[in-house]
């Protein structure tokens, strides 16, 4: 399996990058656990390039129309290497009305030599025109016959979610598309329940990345803290809302290891748990992504942080996870007592036992419901028994009846008018047919008794509207 690694097992915590073939391309979890085997995890971040034959999409000429609900603007105020993003949502706009916002010559990308000179120019010119990206939208632009790395749905532990808790949670267990120009930036952040994240780049300008190895993720911690007491003191994890810029010269002046790399349109990045990025666009491009899990990830989410101070915080119920797949440590999880240490070294399993016979069962389920919908195809329509059509006949014959509506207002006194209104009736094949009566006085009018609905039930008796002594029914106001 192709890849460019500084080690067997990584020991400095460099940014990986990995070229399988197109055998390898087919399984997205066997994949993930063989770069692991090679150390990529350590990094917290490594690059995928698929194999030059694959492609997730035949054109992009007709995304133009597609609607951008919720544009952001990114506005960020600091100074001297420690930034704050604040988030302005915008009105929607179709995606070809952005590319040509992104191109303008007040957002577009500064002239430039290199990716160094254009990082050089990002950390200088971060806090003037603040620009606007197309973030979190719901959606994905593979074709639908692709299975390969399909964002849409790479099978992973994650999916135990939706299959176990009947639970979607948007950009986490489905696809969100991302629309860049020039400057739009994603903060310091971890994912959401320290998940694995995937993220292919579909067209358009690169992507620059930082990441900080997880086994050095305590240390940004303690940096941003000293840096932003204020958010510090008003949300323990405040880094999860993704609000928090760092300069590299910030982090190389407190002695945290990071590493860069750059994502060109074709490849993917992974997120490892627990694994801080931070990153800016180019210039105008489309990404998409999600989150996805492995045997690894439960003890990382078991002890994910959470924000507290948000109503929106995504989090996600470990209970399923530690039950079916660690069902040794539930009791002791369950009361508090699982004294789990998470090694940030160890690459995951690609299964386990536990995770086998799940997947079984799961296998089992669809196959099951699968015959029972064939079945149900494939069986004639009954036809109604004798006695059954008695039933159906009588009670056709009772609703045919118009002087008493079968769910008539009784509460309500009917004004003379609407007496000698001709009346409506639906028939039996549903259409509505006037049927018409000769007005009569109200005295001379027979009052007629509902029929029953069957021969052995007995007779139903309409009851009387109340009227009080020496008061007479009065015609309704017009």
């Amino acid at each position: 399996m192709g890849s460019e690694n500084p080690s067997p097992q990584n020991p400095s915590c460099k940014i990986m990058t990995f070229h399988p073939t197109l055998e390898e391309f087919q399984d997205f979890g066997k994949y993930i656990a063989y770069i692991e085997s090679q150390g990529a995890h350590r990094a917290g971040l490594a690059k995928v390039i698929p194999p030059k034959e694959w492609k997730p999409r035949k054109s992009y000429d007709d995304i133009d129309s597609m609607v951008i609900p919720a544009p952001i603007q990114q506005v960020v105020t600091g100074q001297s290497g420690l930034f704050t993003q604040y988030n302005i949502q915008k009105k929607p706009m179709l995606v070809g009305d952005y590319r040509r916002l992104a191109n303008s010559e007040k957002y577009c990308t500064p002239r430039h030599q290199d990716f160094d000179d254009l990082e050089r120019k990002y950390w200088k010119n971060l806090t003037f025109v603040s620009p606007i990206y197309g973030a979190d939208i719901s959606g994905s632009l593979y074709d639908a016959d692709v299975e390969e790395w399909n964002i849409g749905n790479l099978n992973t532990l994650l999916d135990m979610v939706e299959h176990q808790c009947g639970i979607i949670i948007e950009g986490v267990n489905t696809p969100y598309l991302y629309f860049g120009m020039w400057k739009t930036t994603f903060a310091w952040h971890t994912e959401d329940m320290d998940l694995y994240s995937i993220n292919y780049l579909h067209f358009g300008e690169p992507k620059s990345w930082y990441a900080i190895p997880p086994e050095h993720g305590k240390r940004l911690e303690r940096l941003a803290k000293g840096f932003f007491p204020g958010s510090s003191q008003g949300c323990d994890a405040f880094l999860r809302h993704k609000m928090t810029l760092i300069s590299p010269s910030i982090l190389k002046k407190y002695s945290i290891p990071f590493d860069r790399i750059t994502q060109e349109a074709g490849e993917f990045m992974i997120t490892f748990p627990y694994g801080y990025h931070a990153g800016f666009n180019h210039g105008f491009n489309c990404a998409e992504s999600t989150n996805f899990a492995t045997l690894r990830w439960i003890d990382y989410g078991k002890m994910a942080t959470q924000c507290t101070c948000r109503k929106d915080t995504v989090k996600i119920s470990m209970d399923v996870f530690v039950r079916v797949l660690q069902p040794e440590r539930y009791d002791l999880w369950k009361q508090g007592k699982d004294n789990t240490v998470l090694d940030h070294m160890k690459p995951t399993a690609l299964t386990s036992p536990e995770l086998d016979a799940w997947n079984e069962t799961k296998n089992a389920l669809k196959a099951k419901m699968l015959r029972r919908a064939n079945r149900k195809r494939s069986q004639p329509r009954r036809h109604k028994t004798q006695d059954q059509k008695s039933l159906v006949d009588a009670m056709a014959m009772d609703t045919s009846l118009d002087e008493v509506p079968e769910k008539e207002d009784q509460s309500r006194v009917p004004s003379l008018d609407e007496e000698d209104k001709p009346k409506v009736s639906e028939s039996k094949e549903g259409e509505c047919r006037p049927k018409v009566r000769n007005p009569k006085a109200k005295g001379e009018r027979k009052k007629k008794q509902k029929l029953p609905l069957h021969e052995l039930l007995p007779p139903l008796l309409l009851p009387q509207p109340y009227l009080p002594k020496n008061e007479k029914l009065q015609p309704s106001p017009p």
